[in-house]
């Protein structure tokens, strides 16, 4: 079985982060508007999230669509370690099925990848933890 570190994305690195456990962060510079990385790990169906969600506290599961989604922590690449943030530096979009990051800004060698959940499968109850001015003090908007 492969390790993680064997499958990376290039450009990022796993440590630990301040926000919650480990992060992301950048081992290059991504400029604004380029691509960071595919979202990469288990393509799951509704029924499966439903099983999952249930019997963990901490979800890596991203929706590709209504019916889909894909679990980071079996498979992935080490960007389902990507932390929530009230003040991203990169921003989500689905293309063709394939999950995508983009750097909303320049991000340097050494930042952490963060990202603005938005909407996911934990509570609306669940607390933020980004630390940032601007922090709406929950994950989900």
């Amino acid at each position: 079985m492969a390790k993680l570190t064997d499958r990376l994305a290039p450009g990022l690195a796993i440590a630990p982060s301040p926000i919650d456990g480990r992060g992301c962060f950048a081992t290059q510079i991504f400029l604004k508007g380029k691509k960071i990385a595919e979202y990469t790990g288990e393509k799951i169906s509704r029924a499966e999230i439903a099983r999952r969600v249930k019997r963990s506290r901490k979800h890596r599961i991203c929706a590709i669509d209504t019916y889909w989604a894909i679990d980071g922590s079996r498979g992935g690449n080490g960007t389902h370690y990507i932390n929530h943030s009230c003040a991203p530096n990169c921003y989500l979009k689905i293309v063709a099925g394939h999950v995508l990051f983009f750097a909303l800004r320049d991000i340097e060698p050494g930042e952490e990848i963060l990202l603005d959940y938005q909407a996911t499968w934990h509570p609306d109850s669940k607390r933020c933890t980004c630390g940032a001015p601007s922090c709406r003090g929950r994950i989900n908007r």
